[in-house]
């Protein structure tokens, strides 16, 4: 059988709130595909806050961080290029 190719998978981080219903679904579509990340509650890290509404130009969440690219909002679409599924 053919081995599959096993590419490195970029740094995730999801910047969240507990009461956003975006955030539980993004977590949950990287749950489902297997992909690792990290969670930054930013209800609970105000320097994250301020960190990712600098970098994103965004007050709301979920922002997700794939390899240094930010993703705002539940984008499946860009989600799936950035982390090269299909």
């Amino acid at each position: 059988m053919p081995k599959e190719k096993t590419r490195k998978q970029p740094r995730v981080i999801v910047f969240t709130t507990p009461t956003c219903t975006y955030c539980r679904a993004v977590k949950n579509y990287l749950r489902q595909r297997r992909i690792r990340f990290k969670e930054v509650d930013v209800s609970r890290d105000q320097r994250a806050a301020r960190d990712i509404m600098r970098r994103s130009g965004q007050m709301g969440v979920p922002v997700i961080d794939i390899g240094g690219k930010l993703v705002v909002g539940f984008n499946r679409p860009m989600i799936d290029k950035l982390l090269g599924l299909h």
